[in-house]
């Protein structure tokens, strides 16, 4: 494995949470190899996330469930890995076409978790830990360290310009928003149902803020969210500042940087908050796993999850009753904000 002039491929995978837990095992391969030429692909709804990462000499887009949906454009793909001379690849996604790829682009070393389907394709097999052993994090730098690789470290990084800051700071100016205003970002939405917290205890919680603490709140989220936000506000007695839709990942990262407090389910913003070292993050999590998907480092983090009796980590994507998440109440996490 060892050498320079290595030209590597990081083959990502497909969410912005797992994306950013990646960047520890992207990091380490660049301290293992500080030489050779690195490149990694991602889905293009995860670039901002790697954009301006300072390991990577390149960033390659796959997007499986469009540009590259048909079997012609993943041909095209294969050809283009090959044209760039990869010698090494290391596929965090689990993906039987992914290594398949890789092999058709004549990739010599490919390198990732044995399965049952892919294991003729990899050149080094890395035997799967048992499911939900591992945090996200470890389970990536699991490959590098069965690798042969070095681990120093395992924690996360999300890069933002000072425009992006800029951005932000117009924003909130613009919005009446002082230097001294205990800021407050509400982050409602999630990528599934179950993980979301019931819209009755965001405003409520909104409420109190405002009422106890004199808080200025932002509501933040996609432009899907809008919907969601809009629901929240009307019920909010001192309207808050919906930014959903507002700004890239870049400039939400800004943001988060920017309050005092961050409070959001297991979704891509919590661990974008917690790359950034936000000042203050509340974690509510119901049926996902802290261990397994939860923010790391811990600092400045308080989760906040309870025992209702079901399995967890839950992927029941279609529970009706989301109970693990309606037992987290507005009272209990106004208890942990102290200003």
């Amino acid at each position: 494995m060892k050498g320079p002039g290595k030209r590597i491929l990081i083959f990502n995978v497909n969410w912005l949470g797992d994306v950013l837990f990646s960047t520890a095992a992207i990091r380490n391969i660049r301290r293992n190899f500080p030489d050779s030429f690195i490149a990694c692909a991602v889905p293009s709804r995860c670039y901002p996330i790697l954009k301006g990462n300072p390991h990577l000499d390149e960033i390659l887009i796959f997007d499986e469930k469009d540009r590259h949906k048909g079997i012609l454009a993943k041909l095209d793909f294969a050809r283009l890995l090959k044209g760039r001379g990869f010698d090494t690849v290391f596929l965090l996604h689990r993906s039987f076409r992914r290594a398949l790829l890789c092999r058709l682009a004549g990739i010599s070393q490919r390198i990732g978790y044995h399965t049952k389907k892919r294991g003729f394709l990899l050149t080094e097999k890395i035997f799967m830990p048992k499911k939900d052993s591992l945090h996200r994090i470890d389970f990536y730098l699991n490959i590098l360290e069965k690798a042969g690789l070095k681990i120093e470290d395992r924690y996360l990084e999300f890069f933002f310009s000072p425009e992006d800051e800029k951005f932000v700071d117009d924003f909130l100016k613009n919005n009446s928003v002082g230097r001294s205003d205990f800021l407050v970002a509400l982050n409602p939405g999630g990528n599934w149902f179950p993980k979301r917290w019931p819209k009755a205890y965001w405003q409520e919680l909104a409420n109190k803020l405002a009422s106890r603490f004199g808080a200025r709140v932002v509501v933040t989220g996609s432009v899907s969210d809008i919907p969601l936000a809009r629901e929240i506000e009307s019920s909010i007695q001192k309207k808050p500042i919906i930014a959903c839709g507002k700004f890239n990942l870049k400039q939400l990262g800004a943001l988060i940087k920017r309050v005092d407090l961050f409070i959001t389910a297991d979704t891509g913003p919590l661990h974008i908050a917690n790359a950034v070292g936000a000042k203050k993050i509340i974690a509510l999590f119901g049926p996902t796993s802290a261990q397994v998907t939860g923010p790391y480092p811990l600092k400045n983090v308080t989760i906040l999850q309870k025992d209702v009796g079901c399995k967890v980590p839950c992927y029941k994507v279609n529970c009706k009753d989301n109970r693990c998440m309606q037992a987290i109440t507005p009272d209990e996490v106004i208890e942990q904000i102290k200003v």
